[in-house]
C-alpha cells in the first residue's frame, strides 16, 4: 500500500511496502532529474521500474528526488507518475527533505548530502528551518562526486597532476584531449554524472597525497560554504547522506572534527532510514 521512491542523478530507489510486518520489494532504475529530463525521457529510462508497479495497490507514494527546484518541477513529476498511480496520493519533495527524515527524524539536526550532488539544511521536528541554498553542478556542489571528478580534470588539463598520478590516470582513461572534455563537459547529457565517475579513480587512489589534498580541499570547502553558514552548527549533530559521504567517511570525519563540529549519522542512501520514518507514521 505504501510506495517510496528516493532518485538522484545516478540512481532510482523504489520501494513498496505492503504492510507493516511484510517483506519490502525494492527496485532500482536509472536516475531522474527533471531539471535535464522531459517527461518522455524519464518514462523511457523508467520503463522497466513502471512495469514493476503493475498490478501493486498502491495508496501513498512520496517521492524524494534530486532537480525538485519548485512547484513546476514538483507537477512536472506528479504529471510523471499519475497514470501509473492513478489511486494513490502523491506527495513530492526534494532529495534534501528525504535526508533529513531520514537522518534527522523528528530531532534537531543539520542534514546534508554527498552524492553526485551535494546539498544541506538545518532541520527541526522534520521541518526544514534553514538552507543555505546550493548552486548546482557549475556554480557548486562542493563536496559531491562531481566536484571531486571536476577538480581531477581540471588538474589533468592544467598539467597540475603529479607524474605518477598523471601516468595512472591515463592508463585508466585514457589521454583525454581538451576537446574531448568539452564536449562531455557542455554538450553531454548528464556532465554532472560523467564528471562523477572520475571520483572512483580518488577513491582508489586517495592514499596517495596529492588525491587526499583534493578531496580535504572539496570538503573543506564544502563545510566552509554551506555548514559554518548554519548558526546551530556547534550544538546539533551534522549528519550525511551519499555514495560520496559513505565511500570517504573516514575523510570527511578527520575535516568534519577539524572544525570542532560534532559528526552524526553517516549512511550510504537514505533509503532505510526513510522506510522507518514512514513505517512509523503509517502504522506507529
Amino acid at each position: 500500500m505504501l510506495l517510496i521512491i528516493e532518485s538522484g542523478s545516478t540512481k532510482t530507489e523504489w520501494r513498496f511496502i505492503k504492510n507493516a510486518s511484510s517483506e519490502y520489494e525494492t527496485l532500482v532504475s536509472p536516475g531522474i532529474n527533471p531539471y535535464y529530463q522531459s517527461n518522455e525521457e524519464i518514462v523511457q529510462a523508467q520503463a522497466e521500474a513502471l512495469t514493476w508497479l503493475q498490478g501493486k495497490a498502491i495508496r501513498h507514494a512520496f517521492y524524494y528526488g534530486t532537480g525538485i527546484t519548485g512547484e513546476e518541477k514538483k507537477e512536472q513529476i506528479r504529471g510523471f507518475l499519475a497514470p501509473f498511480l492513478p489511486e494513490a496520493t502523491v506527495s513530492i519533495e526534494n532529495d534534501l527533505i528525504a535526508a533529513a527524515h531520514a537522518l534527522c527524524g523528528n530531532d534537531r539536526g543539520i542534514a546534508c548530502i554527498l552524492g553526485t550532488g551535494s546539498n544541506s539544511g538545518y532541520f527541526e521536528g522534520g521541518n526544514l528551518v534553514e538552507q543555505v541554498p546550493p548552486l548546482g553542478f557549475w556554480l557548486g556542489d562542493e563536496g559531491s562526486g562531481g566536484n571531486l571528478g571536476k577538480r581531477l580534470v581540471l588538474a589533468y588539463l592544467h598539467h597540475d597532476m603529479p607524474t605518477d598520478v598523471r601516468d595512472l590516470f591515463i592508463k585508466r582513461f585514457g589521454a583525454l584531449s581538451r576537446l574531448d572534455i568539452l564536449e562531455k563537459a557542455y554538450q553531454g547529457e548528464f556532465p554532472n554524472r560523467w564528471f562523477a565517475s572520475f571520483s572512483k579513480f580518488l577513491f582508489d587512489h586517495r592514499r596517495h597525497p596529492f588525491c587526499y589534498q583534493l578531496i580535504v580541499d572539496s570538503f573543506t570547502e564544502f563545510v566552509e560554504k554551506y555548514v559554518l553558514k548554519y548558526s546551530q552548527k556547534t550544538d546539533v549533530p551534522i549528519h550525511f547522506t551519499g555514495s560520496v559521504a559513505f565511500y570517504y567517511s573516514d575523510i570527511l570525519k578527520r575535516v568534519i572534527t577539524s572544525f570542532k563540529l560534532r559528526v552524526g549519522h553517516i549512511s550510504e542512501g537514505p533509503m532505510a532510514g526513510l522506510t522507518l520514518f514512514h513505517k512509523a507514521n503509517f502504522w506507529p
